[in-house]
């Protein structure tokens, strides 16, 4: 198997491991974050109706980079646009990934505006 796809592998199950103990509901809906080489995602996710409540990227945003700071307003802009529907707690899912650098940006700028982990 090549290493780009052990690689893959791995995340994919360490995704459902943690898919398997977090669910978004509406009183606590699910933080997802996904992280690309140029760019970071998050939503807001009920999974017992299947709808995002609130979703901001990188790309949304119109930010070049998907550094650090690009993380932070991300974080910042998800919070504001959580707020406005009403949600105050989620549950944060880290998608696999290390909670560390860009991830760990994202939360840090969503918890500073407001929302609760």
């Amino acid at each position: 198997m090549a290493k780009t796809n052990r690689r893959q592998a791995q995340l994919t199950r360490r995704r459902l491991r943690v898919r398997k103990r977090i669910t978004g509901v509406p009183e606590r809906p699910r933080l997802r974050v996904y992280r690309s080489l140029k760019h970071i995602y998050a939503q807001v996710i009920d999974d017992t109706s299947g709808r995002t409540v609130a979703s901001a990227s990188s790309v949304s945003l119109k930010i070049a980079g998907g550094n650090v700071d690009a993380a932070k307003a991300v974080g910042k802009a998800l919070a504001e646009k959580a707020k406005e529907h009403s949600v105050e707690q989620v549950s944060f899912d880290r998608g696999g990934l290390q909670y560390h650098g860009r991830v760990k940006a994202l939360a840090d700028a969503a918890r500073e505006a407001g929302l609760q982990f």
